[in-house]
């Protein structure tokens, strides 16, 4: 992560986080952090991904924010639509 004056932390609970979190992967830039949380169990049961944005300014990271919604949408449609039983 870079020296940044502003940061968001975005919480999204998901089915299969992991998944979910491997999908966005590719779009992190240096100032996108991003992790899994899970409770005590099978490694694809559900949990929450963690997504942490730093940036200089408030204009970055509200571009950064709006863009990682974007992308963690698809990824999680995615994900839905490949994991179905």
């Amino acid at each position: 992560m870079t020296d940044a004056t502003r940061r968001a932390t975005i919480r999204t609970a998901h089915d299969r986080p992991r998944v979910v979190a491997e999908a966005i992967a590719p779009d992190n830039t240096e100032e996108v952090s991003t992790r899994v949380e899970t409770a005590d169990g099978p490694e694809d049961g559900s949990g929450v991904v963690v997504t942490t944005i730093e940036r200089d300014g408030t204009g970055g990271l509200r571009t950064t924010v709006d863009d990682y919604v974007s992308n963690l949408t698809v990824a999680q449609r995615i994900t839905d639509t490949t994991t179905q039983s």
